[in-house]
């Protein structure tokens, strides 16, 4: 709902294309440089660095904006480092590593979350990563831990923990490849891209045959070579001094000894001899064709060159590809080109989506007429200039949060792993900034050539199993290697933790768990109020960090307020606002947008609907002239409503194909009927959207989208008195209007349990949602219902997910969730489970539902674990601009007060272990619950009759959640023909 950051790629958006051709263009542009130098300059990101004797490398980066620290380890071994017949090691790491050290044997999310904080870890072909973000008084414990686990993890490591992680990774691989839609495509694309010795012929996940075989002597031998300080990078950044930071790591990281140095992987670059064809049947209604060539490696000469074709062609509306594909010939559903540029092959690759009836031949022809021409006509001057635009802005906006995947640390430690230098930021923008039009052709013809792979996905007929052919690079047998890893000497004698750190572990009290420093200080944002000519409220933050602007426009009416046979229209209402204005086309929108490196977005919520703007500074002017067009001028275009509701009927075939999207589907009409707002997607279904007329659009907005309905939150480098005076002239024709009643029928709770089952033939997981009617946001049960939901499944530890994930190995993830909104909206236990146990896992939420309940009671230090984890982690939910805007919206949509975020911490401290078994009693009843399974029939049916002594019968539903009558038929198609 919130405005997405911009990025490389963004899918299914585009640009403008003024009626000027190419050829006159590139007469009139610079051909020396497309990018006036003076646009390319970043704000600098200051820090110091050291490295210890023992070869880590540490930078740290000051910002007491907000008093959080995050810290940010890279360990320069990914996927590459295995060979074949040892893959996916590198991947589970990833998990181990959370599971415990010599010194803390325990699951690492435990006292991080305690502490307020939040952590993760991702691996890729060429390195691994794991970060936290806690309150700065609690830096010295993510210190410690980091500095455990990288100097005693194998000490702990026990056959059950490396079962249970083998288990979860396959969990993983179900959920994100084999039961997902075309989630088997990237695994075949590496298989024909490299040959079966390449580092990059498998990906990072691995084969789970590989991990299955893998003794503990094989995964300790990979840890001991690879994951030590002189393979590492730490950054601190945030509420902290060099000094202090200095210390803390020289305490905890100095002791630990250096590793065997890791060699570089060396590969002859990978080359395809001919144009390769693969075609895979998949359960899948859409076709999709993905076009891959070999590119350069990361940070060569033609990568920021890669990077620029892959915008031209696919970023926003009036991109080539986006604009012939879907805009005009409207043969595409979507289409997205992108550069993975990796540090020893890279990989330039374009997807299309098929609309329905379209072939795949007529979109791989309009895709290479798009490539020729690029090769033939140099991009324009304008489209250059919105490429490099977006790649400012984007590292921009990147730097307004010190951690996380892309924030302020992870980039400096992208920088340090690959570069050895942390301050690339300024060069790296000036790499594009250097790009010119002639660089941009040069490659197209350099590297997208014939000599391609061309892999197709077709939908598969009922009944079949995967199949797969290939027209040309036959595959040859791998013998199984030995045991040494690749990246490493051979002459490399793996040391054990125990010889490399005795002299540490003697140190005593080093190794036991710090306790945190004084709580430091934290100042809420001051919210400043003003209120137009025209009634419109304004919620004004001043956030001078860096030169960044956020708008959210909230009106107070959403999905909600759709007629009932008209489910979608509020949501689709918004999504026409930016599709054209009185004097502004929808692809003059989106290219001005795009020329000034600013993003918009409109959507609908439930409760709210919004438009979203982000920024720079510098142009605000601009963007706001845009964002006030578009919020009072829409014109509602008939043809824009067409494309707009022939793309929402395509998506609503591809959700039948993925299991998630059909139970949140199913779940909401199981709870609340086809008669109420709830029960219906907020997005519509295919009768409704078929329906929608253009007067209904107009009629809907013409109501709702007034000033008196409305709040505007602006959040950034602003100063209240420039601000106002230029919303006032920007919003003064919009004006008020009376506003229709409106309020949530009241829902019915169930008054037994209902067990049903949705049909996915060949599933490769079970979806499950568990749960019922919730509350109102307006309960005055809020606070203690959110702490007692954390315990039960708001975070990695809490109840649902250390039985399901980590005691028992059913599943990636389990958790729990109330939905608030105006209306009682859903209470959801869910998780993809393994089929095999689909049964038990049910078995499982149910006792947990009871459990807390007081059937498994709540101890002092668990209540005090979720209030602490929810109370320290609120400052960091004010960093950013985006995130301020956020916790304002909720002022807006539920009128709650200014003091509101005041006395958040004081409600939270004041919940009781009475008040948690209190309302899990009074809002959650396992005896009155619907249980939903999206799963294979045939495999799962016959255990989960035995549920029925819950006292219901299994009954059978299609994908939209309509009953099926005695469990006949299958219900792939929705029951009916799409």
């Amino acid at each position: 709902m919130r405005t997405k950051r911009l990025a490389v790629i963004l899918l299914g958006l585009a640009v403008f294309m003024p009626a000027m051709t190419l050829a006159q263009k590139n007469h009139m542009q610079n051909k020396t440089s497309s990018v006036s130098k003076e646009t390319a300059t970043l704000p600098p990101i200051e820090f110091s660095e050291f490295t210890l004797a023992n070869g880590l490398r540490v930078i740290v980066h000051e910002d007491h904006s907000t008093p959080i620290v995050a810290v940010n380890i890279w360990y320069h071994v990914g996927s590459k480092n295995e060979v074949p017949g040892r893959t996916g090691f590198a991947h589970l790491f990833e998990h181990l590593m959370f599971q415990g050290a010599k010194h803390y044997d325990k699951d690492y999310f435990g006292p991080l979350q305690e502490a307020g904080g939040v952590l993760n870890g991702s691996t890729n072909t060429d390195r691994t990563n794991y970060w936290e973000v806690v309150p700065s008084n609690f830096l010295e414990l993510a210190l410690w831990l980091e500095s455990d686990r990288m100097g005693y993890l194998p000490d702990a490591m026990t056959k059950e923990k490396l079962d249970n992680q083998r288990d979860v990774v396959k969990n993983e691989k179900r959920q994100n490849y084999d039961n997902r839609p075309y989630g088997q495509v990237q695994a075949k694309i590496a298989e024909a891209m490299y040959p079966p010795d390449h580092p990059y012929h498998w990906l990072t996940i691995g084969s789970l045959d590989d991990l299955t075989a893998a003794s503990m002597d094989d995964v300790k031998d990979f840890f001991r070579r690879f994951y030590t300080p002189n393979n590492a990078s730490l950054v601190i950044a945030g509420d902290v001094t060099p000094a202090d930071a200095r210390k803390l790591v020289e305490k905890y990281f100095g002791p630990l000894k250096r590793g065997p140095e890791a060699t570089k992987v060396k590969a002859v670059q990978p080359a395809l001899k001919e144009n390769m064809r693969v075609t895979v049947e998949d359960r899948v209604s859409l076709p999709r064709i993905y076009m891959t060539w070999h590119s350069s490696p990361q940070y060569t000469q033609d990568e920021a060159a890669l990077d620029t074709a892959s915008e031209i062609l696919t970023s926003g509306k009036g991109s080539r590809l986006y604009k012939s594909l879907v805009y005009e010939k409207q043969i595409a559903q979507d289409v997205s080109a992108f550069n993975n540029a990796r540090e020893i092959a890279g990989q330039f690759q374009i997807v299309v989506t098929a609309k329905p009836g379209k072939s795949l031949e007529e979109l791989e022809k309009a895709v290479n007429d798009e490539i020729e021409k690029l090769k033939s006509e140099a991009p324009s001057a304008e489209e250059m200039n919105r490429a490099f635009n977006a790649r400012e802005s984007s590292l921009i906006y990147g730097m307004q949060t010190v951690g996380g995947f892309g924030g302020k640390s992870d980039q400096l430690n992208l920088y340090a792993t690959y570069l050895g230098k942390p301050n690339y930021f300024q060069q790296d923008i000036e790499r594009y900034a250097h790009v010119t039009a002639d660089d941009v052709k040069r490659v197209t013809n350099t590297y997208l050539t014939d000599k391609r792979l061309v892999l197709t996905v077709m939908p598969r007929a009922k009944g079949k199993t995967t199949s797969e052919s290939v027209a040309a690079g036959p595959k040859t047998p791998v013998a199984l290697p030995s045991k040494q890893s690749a990246g490493t000497t051979a002459s490399d004698t793996p040391v054990t933790s125990k010889d490399t750190n005795e002299q540490a572990s003697k140190s005593g009290g080093l190794y036991e768990m710090p306790k945190p420093g004084k709580d430091p200080d934290f100042a809420l944002p001051k919210l400043q109020r003003r209120t137009l000519s025209n009634g419109l409220e304004v919620l004004i933050v001043e956030h001078h960090e860096l030169p960044v602007v956020e708008m959210s426009l909230v009106l107070k009416t959403g999905g909600t307020a759709d007629p009932l046979d008209r489910g979608g229209l509020a949501s689709l209402t918004a999504a026409l606002l930016d599709e054209g204005t009185t004097t502004r086309s929808a692809l003059e929108i989106s290219n001005q947008l795009a020329s000034i490196g600013a993003s918009m977005g409109t959507g609908a919520d439930w409760d709210m609907s919004a438009v979203n703007l982000l920024t720079l500074t510098k142009h605000l002017d601009r963007a706001l002239d845009i964002f006030a067009d578009v919020i009072i001028n829409p014109s509602f275009p008939t043809s824009e409503l067409e494309l707009q509701r022939n793309q929402r009927l395509a998506a609503f075939l591809q959700r039948r194909d993925n299991a998630d999207a059909i139970a949140g589907i199913a779940y909401a009409s199981l709870l609340y009927g086809r008669n109420h707002p709830y029960g219906h997607p907020l997005t519509g279904n295919d009768a409704s959207i078929r329906a929608v007329t253009i007067e209904e659009v107009k009629r809907f907005y013409s109501t709702y989208y007034r000033p008196n309905n409305s709040a505007l939150i602006v959040v950034g480098d602003i100063k209240p008195d420039v601000i106002v005076p230029q919303l006032e002239r920007a919003l003064v024709k919009w004006e008020r209007a009376t506003l229709p009643a409106m309020d949530v029928p009241v829902s019915e709770q169930r008054e037994r349990t209902g067990l049903y089952l949705v049909d996915k033939p060949d599933a490769a997981q079970s979806v499950i949602s568990i749960g019922q009617i919730g509350v109102p946001r307006s309960t005055p049960d809020y606070f203690p219902l959110i702490v007692m939901n954390t315990m039960l499944g708001g975070q990695f530890s809490s109840r649902v997910n250390m039985n399901l994930r980590e005691s028992k190995g059913y599943t990636y993830g389990a958790r729990t969730s109330f939905d608030f909104r105006r209306g009682a909206g859903p209470f959801t236990a869910n998780a993809g489970v393994q089929t095999a146990v689909t049964k038990e896992s049910v078995v499982e939420f149910l006792k947990e539902l009871r459990g807390i309940r007081g059937a498994i009671p709540i101890t002092t230090a668990e209540l005090e674990f979720a209030r602490q984890a929810i109370i320290r982690g609120y400052p960091r939910s004010f960093e950013t601009p985006d995130q301020i805007a956020t916790r304002l919206t909720s002022l807006v949509v539920y009128g709650l007060p200014d003091s509101y975020f005041d006395d958040y911490i004081s409600k939270l401290r004041a919940v009781t272990s009475e008040d948690v078994t209190r309302v899990a009693n009074k809002y959650l009843d396992p005896s009155k619950m619907a249980i939903l399974i999206v799963g294979d029939r045939k495999v799962i049916e016959p255990s989960l009759r035995s549920l029925e002594d819950l006292g219901t019968t299994l009954s059978f539903l299609d994908t939209e959640g309509r009953p099926i009558s005695n469990g006949s038929g299958s219900s792939e198609d929705g029951g009916t023909k799409p």
